[in-house]
C-alpha cells in the first residue's frame, strides 16, 4: 500500500499545477456549496476538444483511406483468392523480370555515356536525359501503369518552373518518363539516396535535408541559378513539401513562386480502383511501397499539364501560391485544407500548450468565483 501511495505521489508531481497558470492572489475560497458539475462545466474547452477530434482535417491528409471491401460473400471470396495468387505468382515475377531487364539496358548504356562523353557535355546531357526517361518508363511498366497525360508536353525553356501536388515518390517517376525534369527532393538514405547522388544528379536534381536550416539558403540559390540557365532541364517542385493522400492539398511553400518566372501547374490524380498510390513514409519504406505497387493489378492515374501562370500586379508570392493551388485542386478534384505539411514532422510548441492550459485554468477559476 505504501508503494502505491508513493507511486501516486510521484505521478502527481508530473501533473501541471492549475495555480501556476493563474495570476497571484486570484484564487479565493468559493462562496456557497461547490458541486462537481459546476467544476466540470467547461463547455467552450470541451467543444473545442470535441471539434478537433471529430474534424481533424490535418491528420486525415496523411492517412490512407481504405476502399470498400467487395469480397464479402462466399461467391466472390474464391475469385479474390484466385486473383491474389495470380498477382503474386504470375504478375509479380514477370514485373521483376521487366524491371531487371530495364536496369541492365539502362546501366549498359548509361555508364559508357557518362564516362566516355565527358568532353562533350551537350551530347552527354541529351543522352543521359533520354536514358533517365527510359528507366522511369520501365518502372511504370513494372506496375502495369495506366497513365493518361492531358495537355502539351513540357519543353525546355528558361525562366519557368513546374509545380505539382504530391502523393508519393512515384509522382516524380510518372512525370519523368515523359520529360526529364530536374526535381527538388528530400535527400533519402539507402539505395534511393545512391540513385539521387549518381544517376539523378546528371539531370540537375537538387537535394535538401529538412533538418538542416542552412540547406534552405543553398537550395534557394540553386533554384535561381537553375531557372536562369537556357539549357537546363525543366525544374519540377512539389510545393506541399510532403506526401498527401491524394484527397487533399495542403499549403504550398512560397519558394517556387518568388523566383520571378512562369509557373506551370501539374495536377496528378490517382484512381484507387486497384491500389492506393499514397506513400506514408513513416509507416512504410519506399522499397515496400514499390512492392505493394508491383503486386497490385495496376496503377491508374491522370496527369494534367495546366495553363502557365504568372504573378499578377500587386499579388504577393503567398497569394500566387494559393491561386495555383486552387487551379490544381479544382482540376484533380482535391479538397483544400489550411495546413502546413511540415507540421507532420514537428510537435506542438510548448508556448501553445501553456496558452491552452492557462485558458483552461481561467475558465475553471471563473466557475469557482461564481459560486
Amino acid at each position: 500500500m505504501s508503494k502505491m501511495k508513493a507511486s501516486s505521489s510521484e505521478l502527481d508531481l508530473d501533473r501541471p499545477n492549475i495555480e501556476d497558470y493563474l495570476p497571484s492572489g486570484s484564487i479565493q475560497e468559493p462562496h456557497g456549496k461547490l458541486r462537481l458539475r459546476d467544476l466540470l462545466d467547461i463547455s467552450p474547452t470541451l467543444t473545442e476538444a470535441a471539434g478537433a477530434i471529430v474534424d481533424d482535417s490535418f491528420t486525415r491528409c496523411f492517412k490512407s483511406i481504405p476502399s470498400e471491401p467487395w469480397n464479402w460473400n462466399i461467391y466472390l471470396f474464391p475469385l479474390w483468392c484466385v486473383g491474389v495468387l495470380f498477382r503474386y505468382l504470375v504478375l509479380f515475377p514477370l514485373r521483376v523480370i521487366v524491371l531487371t531487364v530495364g536496369w541492365i539496358i539502362f546501366l549498359s548504356c548509361y555508364i559508357p555515356v557518362h564516362l566516355l562523353l565527358k568532353g562533350h557535355d551537350k551530347l552527354r546531357k541529351k543522352l543521359e536525359r533520354c536514358l533517365v526517361e527510359l528507366i522511369c518508363s520501365f518502372f511504370v511498366a513494372s506496375w502495369t501503369g495506366v497513365v493518361k497525360y492531358h495537355g502539351p508536353r513540357p519543353s525546355i525553356r528558361p525562366k519557368q518552373v513546374f509545380v505539382a501536388n504530391h502523393t508519393s515518390m512515384i509522382d516524380f517517376i510518372i512525370l519523368e518518363q515523359m520529360t526529364a525534369f530536374a526535381v527538388i527532393m528530400q535527400k533519402h538514405p539507402g539505395w534511393v539516396g545512391l540513385l539521387q547522388s549518381t544517376i539523378l544528379e546528371s539531370v540537375g536534381c537538387i537535394w535538401f535535408n529538412r533538418s538542416e536550416a542552412k540547406d534552405r539558403e543553398i537550395v534557394a540559390r540553386k533554384l535561381r541559378e537553375h531557372v536562369e540557365g537556357p539549357d537546363n532541364n525543366p525544374l519540377l517542385i512539389f510545393p506541399e513539401g510532403t506526401c498527401v493522400n491524394n484527397h487533399y492539398t495542403v499549403m504550398f511553400k512560397k519558394g517556387a513562386f518568388e523566383l520571378g518566372c512562369t509557373v506551370c501547374p501539374i495536377a496528378i490524380k490517382y484512381n484507387k480502383i486497384f491500389v492506393d498510390a499514397f506513400w506514408n513514409s513513416r509507416k512504410q519504406s519506399f522499397t515496400m511501397h514499390l512492392l505493394q505497387l508491383m503486386t497490385s493489378w495496376a496503377v491508374v492515374c491522370d496527369v494534367w499539364y495546366l495553363e502557365p501562370q504568372n504573378l499578377k500586379p500587386g499579388e504577393t508570392p503567398i497569394e500566387f501560391a494559393e491561386r495555383v493551388r486552387d487551379i490544381i485542386s479544382v482540376r484533380a478534384g482535391l479538397k483544400k485544407v489550411p495546413w502546413d505539411g511540415y507540421l507532420k514532422y514537428s510537435r506542438p510548441s510548448p508556448k501553445h500548450r501553456e496558452r491552452k492550459q492557462q485558458s483552461f485554468a481561467e475558465s475553471v477559476l471563473r466557475r469557482l468565483e461564481e459560486k
